[in-house]
């Protein structure tokens, strides 16, 4: 037998529909308020970072080009700014490493640098552009030998060949005596930057904005401290 049903007995519905919260109207107009002072906010947060972002050409991978991310560029330059303290003189060479060269000139403009490359888009630098053929490692200018405090070195490759080649290059650039060396490149050259050049690994890990399956690290041939993430502890 069919229940009775009275129909005028609210529905669920209309219950639930009077049981809701009213704003009233000077609290609605103080969150519509609200909600348009934070769209504000956020639309002039992404102007800024877009405001800070440093331009680039787009990435060759014919030529084994990976930019790094901007966690990355940012780290690195504000170490070789640190590194140059109040030295006038400082020079820095960035060995194919045209990402931080850009956020080095952006965050420490008045340190002399170079970008030695290989692909010429880069000659939009001017004179702070110098080709650069891994593959010729001492066939450069003459009057760059011997003449940077900093040598900052990402060869375009993961072979035992390129990174010694790099190595003759950073040897030919590197000022005599008191100078710095930073090299980024894969963990698989732990090893061979250890015996090429002398180089330890710190705790800081380099990113690129292609995410890359290899692990890149950052070897120095100097104790940063604090700074880098430190020297990794030796087993």
């Amino acid at each position: 037998m069919e229940e009775l049903r009275v129909d005028n007995c609210p529905k669920n519905d209309d219950v639930e529909d009077d049981d809701r919260p009213m704003l009233s109207s000077q609290a609605l107009a103080a969150l519509q308020e609200f909600l348009a002072e934070q769209n504000q906010a956020v639309d002039a947060d992404r102007r800024e970072t877009e405001s800070e972002a440093v331009a680039l050409v787009a990435e060759d991978w014919r030529l084994s080009q990976f930019w790094y991310d901007a966690l990355t560029a940012e780290t690195v330059a504000k170490e070789v700014v640190s590194l140059c303290g109040a030295d006038s003189d400082c020079r820095v060479a960035c060995i194919a490493c045209p990402t931080l060269y850009a956020y080095l000139k952006k965050i420490g403009p008045d340190v002399s640098a170079k970008l030695l490359e290989y692909d010429k888009r880069f000659e939009q630098y001017g004179s702070d552009f110098t080709f650069y053929d891994y593959n010729q490692p001492e066939d450069l200018p003459l009057e760059l030998k011997n003449t940077f405090r900093i040598v900052v070195a990402d060869p375009p490759y993961l072979s035992k060949e390129c990174l010694e080649k790099v190595s003759q290059t950073t040897s030919f650039l590197a000022r005599p005596g008191n100078s710095y060396l930073l090299l980024l490149t894969g963990e698989v050259q732990k090893d061979m930057a250890a015996e090429l050049l002398g180089l330890r690994p710190c705790g800081f890990r380099p990113q690129h904005s292609s995410k890359l399956g290899n692990e890149f690290r950052l070897f120095t041939n100097y104790d940063p401290g604090m700074r880098l993430g430190g020297w990794e502890q030796e087993n």
